[in-house]
């Protein structure tokens, strides 16, 4: 079976809008969330929000992508997926090494969407001239902006890819799913390299008010924003809707060694499942996810006591803490007691669709630099919820293979084994 390499890091979040900054946050516990701004907040329950600070799209991605038909979030994605490139050289990597056919693009996101107050204009046109047909008039440009696919077609674009395309929409396991897709691309020889992540950005005013709603987002630290997203705490209230970008470039192990290339770490392992229990929580057994890490880890042909680190979904809700740390302990029993757990969405938010990228991002810096990124704000135990969550401090300690967890609204679940780079990884 063809090896998959990881040769390259993008990123655009909270923390940082590069990999770099990024890892610096996760490292020294600094949090990300803060105010909204992308909408006058007053008056709502919820007004606050991990967000992306300071981006300027044309310092960081270049004209001859088309950045003017790109959503805000579709600048972030496509910012983070030319970092990877230019990180891994790719950009120089002549045709003859890899042909146009042999590369492609996989990414998760949520599906574009029109301006909610564009219906509500139109409906208000209809119901005050009484045309049932009457339509406000917007330039194509807009159609194209709101489209999922016109990112993925700037990344392509940048690399020459003419290879797979990929756009994958399932909420909180997009990334998983689009890294797992490409992985699997390159084992069975659709491609050769594949650039692979997920953006997305869940912040305006009707994403936070369904999300309040649905009880799922935490009310109770408005004005004290750093310490409100809270995974594994006895005190936790609900997630913290955050905003980003994540990309990797996945190669050939053989190809990207003979061109040169870094090898970050090696992709051993994937699965994907579903609950099919309820649309918003996750089973208190924490079936599918049991399903979903013990399918990863029998993909990748290693044993329970190999994984020395398990990046958590860990949403600061209840249900998830709890059901993820029930599988957890299920699918390593007794290796449960050396295992570290850790949960980037404590500092970054929940990225959404982008949020297992960033798993995949903590595991390579944690095996790149023996350093394992904390769980900030796990200042309670609750009861059930005793496993090693490296509470507020980054831990030394070396690394040499991760799981990376997803599980998203709908029981969509995901999960990858990282191996550190190396001949015997």
């Amino acid at each position: 079976m063809t090896r998959v390499a990881i040769t390259a890091v993008g990123a655009v979040t909270p923390l940082g809008n590069d990999a770099a900054t990024t890892w610096e946050g996760l490292t020294t516990g600094r949090s990300g969330v803060g105010k909204l701004t992308t909408f006058d907040a007053e008056g709502f329950a919820v007004r606050i929000a991990a967000q992306v600070k300071d981006f300027d799209a044309k310092a960081a991605i270049p004209a001859r992508v088309g950045r003017k038909h790109l959503s805000r979030v579709g600048q972030f994605g496509v910012a983070a997926a030319w970092e990877a490139v230019r990180n891994a050289g790719l950009d120089e990597v002549p045709l003859d090494v890899y042909p146009a056919e042999e590369r492609g693009v996989s990414m998760g996101a949520s599906v574009g969407r029109p301006e909610l107050q564009t219906l509500l204009d139109i409906g208000h046109l209809r119901a005050t001239t009484g045309r049932p047909d009457a339509f406000i008039c917007q330039p194509p440009a807009v159609t194209l902006t709101d489209d999922q696919n016109v990112p993925l077609a700037a990344m392509a674009r940048m690399i020459g890819a003419t290879g797979p395309m990929m756009g994958i929409s399932t909420a909180c396991a997009g990334s998983g799913h689009a890294i797992g897709e490409a992985f699997r691309a390159i084992q069975e020889g659709d491609a050769k390299v594949m650039v692979a992540g997920g953006y997305d950005s869940l912040t305006t005013w009707l994403d936070i008010l369904g999300f309040s709603l649905l009880g799922a987002l935490t009310d109770q630290h408005n004005d004290d924003p750093e310490h409100a997203s809270r995974p594994f705490d006895a005190d936790r209230s609900g997630f913290v809707v955050g905003e980003g970008a994540v990309a990797v470039v996945l190669e050939d192990m053989d190809t990207a060694r003979a061109r040169g290339a870094t090898i970050l770490a090696e992709v051993l392992g994937y699965a994907s499942t579903l609950n099919a229990y309820r649309i918003t929580d996750s089973p208190p057994d924490g079936s599918g996810a049991i399903q979903a890490m013990e399918g990863a880890l029998a993909d990748s042909g290693l044993k329970t006591g190999d994984i020395d680190y398990v990046v958590a979904h860990g949403t600061s809700t209840h249900g998830n803490d709890h059901s993820e740390t029930v599988a957890i302990k299920k699918v390593f029993g007794d290796d449960a007691d050396g295992l570290v757990v850790s949960a980037p969405k404590s500092m970054a938010g929940h990225l959404t669709s982008a949020s297992l990228g960033l798993g995949v991002l903590a595991a390579i810096g944690a095996m790149k630099h023996s350093l394992v990124p904390p769980t900030v704000n796990l200042d309670k135990n609750d009861r059930g919820l005793d496993l090693d969550y490296v509470p507020h401090t980054a831990r030394p300690m070396p690394v040499g293979a991760a799981l990376v967890n997803a599980f998203a609204f709908g029981g969509s679940n995901t999960s990858i084994v990282i191996g550190a780079a190396g001949e015997d990884a």
